[in-house]
């Protein structure tokens, strides 16, 4: 991929006829994006034609129901029951609390690159705006001389894909010499979408909740849109065929079944802190149980939606190029920045009108992410350090994700993304998710939890919940993460493997994150030093909070 090319701008390509396709296109590398059902987040599913479609979306729905629903609703009771963040939740078994520490600090290296992803939103919003969509004609100022055709059409790789790598990121070919000069338009899109998550944060939860108002329900809005009129066009339900028949064979391979786990954990937003700092707001005996169902139903229909809508408009474009639904599918990035606005280019009628909803739909569900994962942070430094005042804190954490963020602003961003992402992002949080079930499950105790539960909701749960917590997930997501990690231990971009330095770079950052849990608290905490039954007879939640608390 080259680099160095001469950023022009935000103008309007020459006045041609949508290229055709070219299958020699490079196909792009996966990028995770903390996703609610994040359309970004749903990026995570990762390299469509290995992991894409039914092989994929069987693992997926059944890791939801097995796995990512009860680690939900673990959290959202142990933020309930504590009245705290991760991190002082964890004083019923101080040692680990450091699960807390090591999931902020993942939290925060995802974040830096979450944002970078709603700048290139924010890039493809203004440009979707001009007469003609940049990416649907080849266009030598970007392209570099000779790399058009005549016809609007690219001679190596289809349209979108060289706009994106050579115009919007100027990817450069490696990082081993360095990682390259910040790009300015793509860092002041970067600066605006962090302005807006400060002015959204400012005023604490209260107002980023009402911003929460928004940001679920416009999705739906556009989604139901684009599926219409992606169900008007030929070849649609082939993508919705390729979208749901299963691939028996790809569900041995332990490889699918990790990505789903990622996917989940992104979707349902678990393991990132913000879902027990949301519900530590809580009045103690608020009907959590209801809630959980809700949102992982929504959770589950969202998912369904946005596969449906997508892989309508992808098999369009497949049918128009007369090729297979997975030669048009990409992962990650390639998903949103060159197979869809392919896609959407292609549309006889108001494209811009679509490439605008879309891209503004997901700087949207990214936002709201974006939001909910910088309230988790900022609420552990409160809740540690009563004194603070949290605006200060929101600017600092603002400003500090912003600086980071520059890096992934560079020719070699997406590098440091996919680098991020795999270190920071899937590896420590999955292990800490793990962490964090072992503790309250084998620890503290999967009945003491069951008889908090029952004082809190007044009802007992049930076997399925037993077996989740203190057997299912345990023991599948260590075996799933041991094997994932023998078999796969290097992250590489494009089938380029990174420079040793990056390596060390990113073990690191998993070793800051992991290490704060042994060391956060030299105190082993193997047991509750109360007695429960008695509290819970006293029927008093305040006091029982309070021991909890310590």
């Amino acid at each position: 991929m080259s680099s160095g090319y001469e950023n022009k701008g935000f103008e309007a390509s020459s006045e041609l006829p949508p290229p055709a396709y070219d299958q020699q296109s490079i196909p792009m590398s996966e990028i995770g994006l903390p996703a609610p059902v994040e359309q970004t987040k749903e990026e995570k599913s990762g390299d469509a034609e290995s992991q894409g479609g039914g092989a994929f979306l069987i693992p997926y729905l059944t890791v939801l129901v097995l796995i990512g629903r009860p680690i939900y609703f673990l959290e959202l009771t142990l933020g309930q029951f504590s009245g705290y963040s991760q991190v002082k939740c964890w004083k019923c078994a101080p040692f680990f609390k450091g699960v807390g520490y090591g999931s902020m600090i993942a939290t925060m290296a995802v974040l830096t690159y979450y944002v970078s992803i709603m700048a290139l939103t924010v890039y493809y919003f203004i440009a979707s705006f001009q007469k003609n969509l940049p990416w649907a004609n080849c266009d030598e100022k970007w392209a570099g001389e000779g790399n058009c055709n005549g016809t609007g059409s690219a001679t190596t790789q289809s349209v979108p894909e060289m706009f994106f790598l050579r115009e919007v990121i100027k990817e450069s070919a490696n990082i081993d010499n360095g990682v390259g000069t910040p790009d300015w338009k793509l860092s002041l899109c970067l600066l605006f979408s962090w302005i807006l998550i400060f002015g959204t944060l400012i005023r604490g939860v209260h107002s980023s909740g009402k911003v929460a108002y928004f940001t679920a329900i416009f999705p739906y809005f556009v989604m139901i849109i684009l599926l219409v009129r992606g169900l008007t066009l030929d070849g649609s339900w082939k993508g919705i065929e390729y979208f749901v028949k299963p691939q028996w064979d790809k569900l041995a391979e332990p490889g699918v079944w990790y990505a789903a786990v990622s996917q989940c954990f992104f979707s349902l937003n678990t393991g990132f802190g913000s879902i027990i700092m949301f519900s530590s707001y809580n009045p103690f005996n608020h009907n959590i149980y209801r809630d959980a169902w809700i949102v992982s139903f929504m959770d589950t229909f969202t998912s369904l939606l946005a596969g449906f809508t997508i892989f309508a408009v992808l098999g369009s474009l497949a049918e128009e190029l007369g090729v297979d639904v997975k030669d048009v599918v990409q992962g990650g990035a390639g998903l949103a920045f060159v197979s869809y606005p392919d896609a959407v280019a292609k549309f006889t009628w108001a494209p811009q009108l679509f490439a605008v909803l879309f891209f503004l739909m997901m700087f949207t569900l990214g936002l709201g992410s974006a939001v909910s994962d910088a309230g988790a942070i900022i609420t552990i430094f409160c809740d540690s350090f009563p004194k603070l005042v949290r605006w200060h804190v929101t600017i600092v954490v603002c400003f500090v994700g912003a600086a980071v963020g520059i890096v992934y602003t560079t020719p070699g961003g997406q590098f440091m993304v996919d680098l991020v992402d795999f270190f920071g992002g899937s590896f420590v949080i999955y292990t800490t998710s793990v962490l964090e079930v072992i503790g309250i499950a084998w620890i503290y105790g999967v009945y003491n939890y069951l008889d908090d539960i029952e004082f809190m909701l007044g009802f007992r749960l049930g076997w399925y919940w037993k077996i989740c917590w203190g057997i299912l997930i345990p023991i599948f997501l260590t075996i799933i993460l041991v094997y994932s990690l023998v078999e796969d231990i290097s992250p590489s971009h494009n089938e380029l493997p990174y420079p040793v330095i990056a390596l060390v770079f990113g073990w690191g950052l998993a070793a800051v994150a992991l290490l704060a849990f042994p060391l956060s608290d030299s105190r082993l905490c193997l047991k509750n030093s109360w007695d429960l039954s008695s509290l819970i007879r006293a029927g008093d939640p305040e006091i029982l909070r309070s021991v909890w608390n310590g």
